[in-house]
């Protein structure tokens, strides 16, 4: 056992008692679809957790008793395979709603990349209230459907894309999160948070390390982004990137 995961998790120090009401991870998770008289009731349900970075909150393998709502921060999802390695299957971020497709136990591990809160919520507690909110029920069923679209589109990225195409894609994903992309104007330039390393990137995209810092560094020369540090890049022409992730931008 990993010292990660040998360490408890902490309850949230800053909860208040009415955590729901409060919490800036609203407007892009599930929880939108409760109305603002019945958050009480969902509140009551959960428990505020801080997870730091390098910490596990999900084990592969482990029963899956809860559901995770993040409310701040990224972690990185990872499957392990049979030598030992792990393969990076995701990121999940804020508003993202972890622990839907599975049945018994959890078939993935989830580590933080930087300070997290999560909302947990026991399974067999938050099926029952689903039973008077149909409407968070049926929001729960569209991120269900939006994990396997996400799923087949990971599937094209990593038998069909280009190198290229693929890093490109991934920028682009990136800046459609609201929660990880400081500003939308169209025409303007998009500043996109990456909280995870180059070595974390490249093993999601199926690339080298190298591949990697070899693409972004092209994609830089020819003025399409810019990187002012290892955790930002900002995409300065969008429609021109979003054009090679779709594999009609040229090479």
């Amino acid at each position: 056992m990993s010292m990660a995961r040998a360490r408890p998790l902490v309850l949230d120090p800053n909860r208040r008692d009415d955590p729901c009401a409060h919490c800036g991870a609203r407007a892009y998770s599930v929880c939108s679809a409760i109305d603002s008289k019945d958050l009480d009731r969902l509140a009551a349900l959960s428990t505020q957790i801080v997870v730091d970075p390098g910490r596990s909150f999900i084990e592969e393998g482990d029963a899956a008793e809860h559901f995770f709502n993040v409310t701040s921060g990224t972690a990185k999802l990872f499957k392990l395979l049979p030598d030992g390695r792990r393969q990076i299957t995701g990121f999940a971020s804020t508003g993202h709603f972890l622990g839907l497709a599975v049945s018994t136990a959890y078939s993935f591990s989830a580590e933080a990349l930087e300070p997290m809160r999560i909302c947990r919520f026991s399974r067999p507690k938050l099926k029952l209230m689903l039973d008077d909110f149909p409407a968070m029920e049926k929001r729960l069923l569209e991120v269900a459907s939006n994990e396997l679209v996400a799923a087949q589109e990971q599937m094209l990225l990593l038998g069909r894309k280009t190198a290229r195409e693929r890093l490109a894609s991934f920028l682009i994903a990136r800046a459609d999160m609201p929660s990880h992309c400081l500003g939308h104007q169209p025409g303007h330039a998009e500043t996109v948070l990456l909280p995870m390393t180059r070595n974390d990137i490249a093993d999601y995209l199926g690339l080298t390390i190298e591949t990697v810092s070899r693409t972004l560094t092209k994609l830089r020369s020819e003025g399409l982004i810019e990187i002012p540090s290892a955790s930002t890049v900002v995409i300065k022409r969008h429609a021109a990137l979003e054009a090679i992730a779709s594999g009609s931008g040229g090479h």
